[in-house]
């Protein structure tokens, strides 16, 4: 796409609730860091809070006339964030652009997933880049580059879990800054999980155990199994003995409703592949990971992604996490040393 003339339009944010003290820091250092001409990596736990970390430089870009974007890598987080930003910019257009939904690729926020980028080549001024460590972008020399060419202006990357790479990157570099915040905007522990070791079947009869307990509490749960394969074969074996499941993964048919009603209360408990271990968010949410010791799938980053997903709510910040395996491999360690490290900024 050919850049429009830039047009300095108001960009009043709605916000119902105020920046924690680390938050707005952060927020005003992006202002900051824009002005100057400063590309800037936000690494933040999962549950910090990045997205309203950024609405302050979204809305001064805008005020400046700038075309700005915001990229995420999965389909199902664009359409999350595309109802969260249309709340919190009531005045401004907001365009999601993913898949075949590309009809409309102008507005004053293009909220899009990374394999789009190739439609808007030197076009953002600012350019939002969240979870740059999640599937598929990681290490997709291809989209990587994509994204690199659609910056004109400069950009903010986002990540629970960056590379020591980019790290560095960003410590090191000139006209690069890192920005940290190791805790949550509730200000309470990341839930440290549980590690039980149990043969495979074994750990599907303990979910079941688990389950029965969290709706007596009346807690919801999300089971990750590590293929879809195992998801579907997982919830035939929970439905059994437990009602108001389902199951999702990335070929799943009627995907975004079964989360919609997940997200409701509709279902108690929802079996998934990692297709869901980032961009839910659920009151209440209790986590548990089987075959966690699959290191083929489960690197320590995901591992975190996927705890992740419990105490997220500010009047719900604690929840239990269980990773279940066959045996407690060095990703395992490796997640819950971070976590642990994460939780001594407190």
């Amino acid at each position: 796409m050919t850049p429009s003339i830039p047009i300095p339009k108001p960009a009043p944010l709605n916000l119902h609730y105020a920046l924690s003290k680390e938050q707005a820091a952060i927020s005003k250092q992006l202002i900051t860091n824009f002005d100057q001409g400063i590309d800037t990596l936000v690494y933040a736990v999962c549950g910090a809070g990045k997205t309203e970390m950024v609405y302050g430089v979204l809305s001064h870009a805008i005020e400046k006339g700038c075309h700005v974007g915001f990229a995420i890598p999965r389909k199902d987080v664009v359409i999350e964030l595309y109802w969260r930003l249309k709340e919190a910019f009531p005045q401004n257009r907001m365009v999601a652009v993913y898949g075949q939904h590309a009809s409309a690729l102008v507005g004053d926020i293009v909220l899009l997933t990374t394999h789009q980028l190739y439609r808007y080549p030197h076009y953002f001024d600012l350019l939002v880049m969240d979870e740059i460590d999640a599937f598929p972008y990681r290490g997709n020399e291809t989209l990587v580059a994509l994204c690199r060419r659609a910056i004109r202006g400069h950009s903010v990357l986002m990540s629970a879990t960056p590379s020591q790479e980019l790290l560095h990157q960003y410590q090191t570099e000139k006209g690069k800054a890192l920005l940290e915040l190791r805790t949550r905007f509730h200000g309470k522990p990341i839930p440290v999980p549980r590690v039980k070791v149990l043969p495979r079947f074994l750990q599907w009869v303990y979910t079941a155990f688990l389950l029965r307990r969290y709706q007596r509490e009346g807690k919801p749960c999300l089971v990750f199994a590590a293929t879809k394969d195992q998801a579907e074969s997982v919830y035939r074996f929970l439905s059994f003995f437990l009602k108001n499941g389902n199951y999702v993964h990335s070929s799943r048919e009627g995907r975004d409703e079964i989360v919609k009603c997940f997200k409701q209360g509709k279902y108690h408990y929802l079996v998934s592949t990692s297709v869901l271990e980032r961009g839910i968010t659920v009151k209440k949410l209790q986590v548990v990971l089987l075959s966690a010791d699959e290191e083929e799938i489960y690197r320590s980053a995901a591992l975190i992604q996927m705890a992740g997903r419990a105490g997220r709510k500010w009047d719900a910040p604690t929840g239990e996490v269980w990773f279940l395996a066959e045996e407690e491999n060095q990703e395992i360690k490796r997640a819950m040393e971070e976590i642990r490290y994460c939780n001594t900024f407190l």
